[in-house]
């Protein structure tokens, strides 16, 4: 995979929150800080764009959560100095499945990030926060994510990153080792690995989707790469399938001019005094 000059991702990333922010009306954010390297990542950058009195993190755990990932967490907050809450989302999603037992871990994961979404939006209602997303570019185009949940977000500075790129960046930001070091999880139930559920390494998948996506590289010309046939058919269907959790919600055109097709600029209109 191509080496990025991190140095400059930085800067770039930096630029783009402190501009799309102030553009939107905001001064203030808040985002979900799991422990994981995600969103300690866009929490640094945003930390560094805006200023520590103006990033809000807020720590959601389920009972089941790992207590590391709380330990993790804070961590970090200490190390970058800024605001935190901790929400406990366990009687929420309780609540929600008490009619529900034979929801699998699926529909069950699915609600809690959901439930968490819901929070981040609420609190940012209360303080006219803008919400940070921490979804990265792996799971983007692979869908390993929950739509209106961790995927939700008004700006994603992560989100053209792949998730090795994401840990080279952790790195040269200084992330706590903790975190950059550890076993990816989304940590929606005990023991829960994103790669044992993926089925291959992030490793793995980023040298191939680099090829698929930056470098368009044909099947032919995988297979003949040494990429297993069975590999490359998987994440191409999970890159076609989940397509439309990539889009707005697509809109019947009936107008000449229909959001999100082909009107997408009244941000840049001058505002009206």
């Amino acid at each position: 995979m191509h080496h990025l000059n991190y140095a400059t991702v930085e800067t770039i990333l930096v630029n783009f929150i402190r501009n799309e922010v102030h553009q939107s009306g905001f001064t203030k954010v808040v985002l979900g800080l799991s422990g994981g390297v995600d969103s300690a990542v866009s929490c640094a950058l945003a930390t560094r764009a805006l200023g520590k009195e103006n990033v809000l993190a807020v720590m959601m755990p389920y009972k089941t959560s790992s207590a590391d990932s709380l330990s993790d967490a804070q961590c970090l907050i200490e190390q970058l100095g800024i605001a935190s809450e901790r929400r406990e989302i366990t009687a929420t999603v309780d609540a929600f499945f008490s009619d529900k037992p034979d929801a699998n871990h699926l529909r069950r994961g699915n609600v809690m990030s959901r439930t968490r979404m819901i929070t981040l939006y609420d609190i940012s209602a209360r303080d006219s926060r803008l919400v940070i997303g921490t979804s990265n570019k792996t799971e983007l185009l692979l869908g390993y994510g929950t739509l209106f949940g961790d995927m939700a977000s008004a700006i994603n500075p992560i989100g053209d990153l792949y998730k090795t790129q994401v840990w080279e960046l952790a790195k040269h930001l200084q992330i706590p080792s903790s975190i950059i070091e550890k076993k990816p999880s989304a940590d929606l139930w005990e023991g829960q690995s994103d790669e044992a559920e993926l089925g291959f390494t992030y490793q793995e998948v980023d040298a191939l989707l680099y090829k698929l996506i930056e470098l368009r590289l044909h099947d032919e010309e995988l297979r003949a790469d040494g990429v297993p046939p069975e590999f490359l058919a998987k994440v191409k269907r999970l890159v076609v399938r989940n397509q439309f959790k990539r889009l707005m919600p697509v809109i019947a055109k009936i107008s000449p001019r229909t959001l999100g097709i082909d009107f997408r600029y009244a941000r840049d209109w001058q505002a009206v005094k």
